[in-house]
């Protein structure tokens, strides 16, 4: 039994290494794989991450250029707003082309014009709200006008009563000098 180990004992050997072997490379193949894996959900968080920054970034600049810039037309705000958010990402390490830098500045500024079309819309009164107040005033006016006509009216009426029913003042004559004739004597 002896010889009978010591000569199927390489071929064990043999198939014991050769299944360590496969079992590794599966192995090293799945770690691969997951490591694949880990390092495109990394790719996604940071670029998620980075995507935030720019965007605050570019909303900084908007708001800079658009405080500090007031007297300045859109295409120099928008050199100025490039400018900052160029320098201030560049400093943290995030490397973002001219592009992508712009169109996070236009969406900025299409955010902040967006609000203050809101807060304007909500500040100013309806159309129909204020064609509704108009003929309220009007009507309203037009009521006091009336009024007030109907007031003077019978004044009016009141005082041409009042003359027609006192007697009239007599008209006194203008005295005239009666020349009587004169004598001679």
């Amino acid at each position: 039994m002896q010889t009978l180990i010591e000569s199927v004992q390489p071929y064990v050997t043999t198939i014991a290494t050769a299944t360590i072997g496969i079992l590794t490379t599966f192995v090293l193949a799945g770690l691969n794989t997951v490591k694949g894996k880990a390092n495109t959900w990394l790719e996604a968080r940071t670029t998620a991450a980075q995507r935030e920054v720019i965007h605050k970034v570019a909303g900084e600049g908007f708001a800079f250029a658009q405080t500090a810039f007031k007297q300045a037309g859109g295409e120099r705000k928008l050199q100025e707003a490039l400018q900052y958010a160029s320098l201030t990402l560049s400093s943290q390490g995030i490397v973002v082309s001219q592009v992508e830098l712009r169109s996070a500045i236009e969406k900025a500024y299409l955010e902040y014009k967006a609000k203050t079309k809101t807060v304007l819309a909500e500040a100013q009164p309806s159309e129909v709200a204020t064609q509704a107040a108009a003929k309220e005033a009007v009507s309203g006016l037009a009521v006091k006008l009336n009024d007030f006509l109907a007031r003077v009216t019978a004044e009016a009426m009141h005082a041409d009563f009042t003359q027609v029913q006192v007697a009239p003042e007599p008209i006194l004559a203008p005295s005239e000098a009666v020349q009587t004739p004169a004598t001679t004597e």
